[in-house]
């Protein structure tokens, strides 16, 4: 039943490659090394690395996981994090999932044999942190997790069952920690709204280490408001989730309009959430030599902002001993939030539809960002829409 999980993505895949063209060719085995024992395996993944010349002792360690159909080479070409490795200084650890695990090489984010502490895949990914610490004397206070998709999924289920490994994690395009624990629950999560409390979510996350009394990973949030193969209301849900695991609240600090129609929501420096305007699913990136761009297009790697240079900028990668150090560029605007952001408006599906709120599909007509049924698409039919984010419209009726 595992291999069945993101059945559906076989067909957008054959789409978004005949847009976007195939990932570039594998790089040279001098520039992705391929580890060929690193411990304990229990989840029978392949351990890749890049590792920047003249790397000191001392250095942060990344792990970047790829998404469905894609493989370490494709995250290394394309993400921007060996660039990034190269003007910062540090390692970066590429777990790459086989066909035998799953069908579609997705990390089984949604197993409870894959994505708990100690066990599977996720004890896998442990055993490579230890390798890449213990080979190049690698700083163990500053190891980070990120990934795509399936990969996000199995991101935010890393920083749940080992908040004592990572400082930080970056999810891009993923799912709330321990949304699902069967294949049919994962794709209710990817579509769905689970309708769970913040606190519900947190105790998602706090069950898969009890009595751990340590410092909460910090997490970046990546999401497209255009993305329906996993729909934006995970981003909010994954916001909930980890506010709530670090006790701050779902009301942001502050606001920040960022390159590529980016809007980003920071909680008190703990979680911050990257909406981006009209993007659909994969990692975004920002081709080109300047301070804040990096990476390269391909199937799931969409250009306008380079995801990977802020997401490490807020480990703090740019910080330290590294080659280069790049400063954090200001804010294209700063506005300091009170209250929830965004507008309520109540008009008929017709209405909203024109409007770009919602759209419409076989004549029934579902909200912009969060894809929540509000029926028929007519001018008779009247719904409220809120706009939680840039592009982000959830019902709300009756508040208006």
């Amino acid at each position: 039943m595992r291999k069945l999980a993101f059945a559906g993505l076989a067909a957008i895949t054959a789409a978004v490659l005949t847009t976007v063209g195939v990932a570039a060719a594998d790089p040279p085995p001098s520039s992705l090394v391929p580890v060929g024992s690193f411990g304990a395996n229990p989840g029978a993944l392949a351990m890749y690395t890049y590792t920047p010349a003249g790397l000191g002792t001392g250095r942060p360690v990344v792990v970047a996981l790829h998404g469905c159909t894609q493989s370490a080479a494709d995250y290394y070409a394309h993400s921007g994090w060996p660039e990034l490795a190269d003007r910062w200084g540090f390692e970066v650890v590429f777990p790459q999932q086989s066909t035998a695990n799953n069908s579609l090489k997705c990390f089984n984010w949604f197993s409870t044999a894959d994505d708990t502490r100690g066990n599977g895949e996720a004890a896998s990914v442990k055993s490579m942190v230890d390798k890449a610490i213990a080979d190049h004397g690698s700083d163990p206070a500053r190891v980070f997790v990120t990934g795509l998709s399936a990969g996000g999924g199995m991101t935010a289920d890393l920083l749940a069952a080992y908040p004592d490994v990572f400082a930080a994690g970056g999810i891009n395009a993923g799912l709330p920690a321990q949304c699902a624990t069967s294949v049919t629950e994962a794709t209710n999560c990817q579509q769905n709204d689970q309708h769970l409390t913040p606190a519900q979510w947190a105790a998602k996350v706090k069950a898969q280490y009890p009595g751990y009394g340590g410092p909460w990973p910090r997490v970046a949030i990546w999401q497209g408001t255009g993305d329906y193969t996993v729909y934006p209301v995970n981003g909010t849900e994954l916001r909930d989730q980890w506010t709530a695991v670090h006790g701050v609240s779902q009301t942001p600090t502050s606001t920040q309009s960022l390159p590529g129609g980016t809007t980003l929501t920071d909680y008190a420096g703990k979680v911050r959430l990257y909406s981006i305007a009209g993007m659909g699913h994969g990692t975004a990136v920002d081709p080109g030599t300047g301070a804040t761009q990096c990476g390269s297009t391909g199937a799931y790697f969409l250009a306008g902002i380079c995801s990977s240079y802020y997401t490490g900028v807020f480990f703090g990668l740019d910080k330290g001993t590294g080659t280069t150090t790049t400063a954090t560029p200001p804010p294209t605007t700063t506005t300091t939030t009170t209250t929830p952001p965004g507008t309520c408006v109540s008009a008929s599906n017709y209405a909203h539809t024109q409007a770009g709120r919602a759209h419409q599909s076989a004549g029934q007509t579902y909200a912009n960002g969060s894809n929540q049924a509000m029926g028929l698409w007519n001018t008779f039919t009247v719904h409220a829409l809120r706009e939680t984010s840039p592009g982000y419209w959830v019902l709300a009726d009756g508040e208006c």
